[in-house]
């Protein structure tokens, strides 16, 4: 009998669309591989994509062709086929009215699937085709995450008829199996939505999912039924981390490692007790995906900067900014760019996020009394070059690390602090001397991230003379400047934003900074001297991408607000 990928293979040859050659290798590379049959052949560049594909075999077979993106299904018709059949045979229910339901599938030709549809729904049924990566993706959206594999626990567990009580009495060896593809499921998404953060939330009669992406928490839709699987999911994650799954009641930290495709995925994980359950949050960190100094967002004269500071052989640099600014990726990219076998680098952080071949790094253990001071002076006796500390968080750690810089050591670390003027009042508050600050300290450097704007939705939006006084700007100033807005669309899952990008503030520590350290001047103060001598505040650094069309206005009003 001839295959499905046969059927439609042989219609498109039949068409002229492909040759016999390019049919047999299609059919080759589906034997070895997991990819759709229009994917292989888009793959192989004997079609362009699937836009092309299927509105063409719709128009031969004479049926309709629809843009499932285009349009919203209601959830009477998605009722009528469970997420269990559609996702095993690719299929999402359209439409349903005055007793038809509009089916849409990849394959007409299936009369199996047809025939199994008609059985099931016991309705009329008419079918239209619809791209495989649409239908994939409706599944996803108006199913949920992985509901396919949760009807299937349901139904082999009969737990339609059970109570959330007796959930955790579960076949242990069954469930395991299916709550790990779940698990797995929810992962894969993540990835694929680009979220550097899964948090899974128990409230009374819920199981919340939320993925972190470009910096905000979205909602990830999953079937309302996994709140009966809390502690199954729990302890799957638990076992993965290799952590205690009978410690319920005090906090957890661990870490695992996934493979996706070719990209290696370190996942930190931790767990904290709640009325109804342990909240989870796992952090995704691409270990493949180390930025250099030029993708992190440095204009040309901030590149040119920075590479100068961190080639001296002494003294601290200090990235400021809240936690998510992007510190981390800053430091290693630093790091990198200086990592050569003439350079001993030891680093001290909590917890490592990436490890750099070439770099000795040490993660701190508050349990066992190993902290930044303790590590700071330990790594002093292995004739260090450059040391990165994670932060300096105390006087003790900012006296050792002062220390170090001021006997011929490259420092690098961070400060929790709004701007980079403000790392000097944090390190004086601390109750570390003004002398060894202005000795020893390089430059003090201020970082946020800012959202870019989707380029496949941005519109463009009036320049008004309240954005210009946000940015210190002259009304006059509009000429020639094109500005937009988010908008929204697929790409973007309705956002309006796709990816981020580095907002820098330079202090350098020049002799008049120096003196108004000594001088114990205020934060602003100092601030208001670096600019005059041609410091730019990190509003003025958004306002340059803005202008560039990357990101609005708003954007950077909002990661800025301390300078509004």
């Amino acid at each position: 009998m001839m295959s499905k990928k046969e059927k439609l293979g042989q219609l498109l040859l039949k068409k002229g669309v492909i040759i016999l050659q390019q049919l047999d290798k299609a059919i080759e590379e589906q034997k070895i591989g997991e990819e759709l049959f229009g994917e292989t052949l888009i793959r192989l560049g004997y079609i362009r994509d699937e836009s092309i594909y299927y509105p063409f075999l719709a128009k031969q077979l004479g049926i309709d062709f629809i843009y499932l993106k285009k349009i919203k299904i209601d959830s009477e018709a998605i009722s009528k086929i469970s997420a269990q059949y559609a996702s095993y045979y690719k299929i999402i229910p359209v439409e349903y009215t005055n007793n038809i339901l509009t089916i849409a599938l990849t394959d007409p030709l299936d009369t199996q699937v047809i025939d199994g549809i008609n059985l099931i729904v016991q309705c009329k049924v008419k079918t239209v085709l619809a791209c495989e990566k649409d239908i994939l993706e409706a599944i996803r959206k108006y199913y949920g995450v992985g509901a396919e594999t949760i009807e299937q626990i349901m139904e082999e567990t009969e737990m339609s008829q059970m109570s959330a009580d007796n959930v955790e009495e579960l076949d242990e060896e069954g469930s395991e199996a299916s709550i790990s593809k779940f698990v797995n499921q929810i992962l894969l998404e993540a990835y694929k939505d680009r979220a550097t953060d899964i948090h899974i939330e128990p409230y009374e009669k819920e199981l919340a999912v939320r993925y972190r992406i470009d910096g905000t928490l979205y909602d990830a839709k999953v079937p309302s039924n996994i709140r009966y699987f809390m502690e199954t999911i729990s302890s799957r994650i638990k076992i993965m981390a290799n952590l205690s799954i009978a410690e319920k009641r005090l906090p957890q930290d661990g870490r695992f490692k996934v493979k996706v495709k070719d990209i290696n995925l370190d996942l930190r994980v931790s767990f904290l007790p709640t009325p109804f359950g342990e909240s989870i949050v796992i952090r995704i960190l691409n270990t493949t995906q180390l930025y250099s100094l030029e993708e992190i967002g440095l204009s040309q004269s901030e590149l040119t900067l920075l590479e100068g500071l961190i080639k001296k052989p002494h003294g601290i640099i200090f990235l400021t900014g809240p936690t998510g600014s992007g510190k981390t990726t800053t430091l290693y990219s630093c790091l990198s760019r200086i990592n050569d076998i003439e350079r001993k680098i030891i680093t001290i952080e909590d917890p490592i996020e990436y490890q750099i071949r070439g770099i000795t790094q040490t993660q701190t253990h508050a349990s066992i009394g190993f902290n930044f001071k303790e590590g700071l002076r330990s790594i002093l006796r292995h004739d260090p070059d450059v040391i990165m500390v994670g932060e300096v968080r105390d006087l003790e750690t900012a006296e050792i690390a002062i220390q170090v810089a001021l006997t011929g050591h490259l420092v690098f670390s961070t400060l929790h602090t709004n701007d980079a003027a403000s790392g000097i009042t944090r390190l004086l508050d601390m109750g570390l001397d003004a002398y060894l600050i202005s000795s020893s300290v390089q430059c003090f450097i201020a970082q946020r991230l800012v959202r870019l704007l989707c380029p496949e939705c941005k519109v463009v939006t009036p320049v008004t003379p309240e954005i210009m006084k946000e940015f210190g700007r002259d009304v006059k100033d509009v000429e020639n400047i094109t500005i937009y807005k988010e908008q929204g669309c697929e790409r973007c899952n309705h956002t309006g934003f796709h990816g981020r990008q580095s907002i820098y503030e330079f202090l350098i520590i020049s002799d008049e900074i120096r003196d108004m350290i000594m001088s114990r001047e205020t934060a602003s103060q100092i601030k208001q001297k670096a600019i005059e001598k041609g410091m730019q505040t990190l509003r003025q650094s958004g306002w340059k991408i803005v202008k560039k069309g990357l990101t609005p206005p708003s954007e950077v009003v909002r990661v800025t607000q301390e300078e509004g």
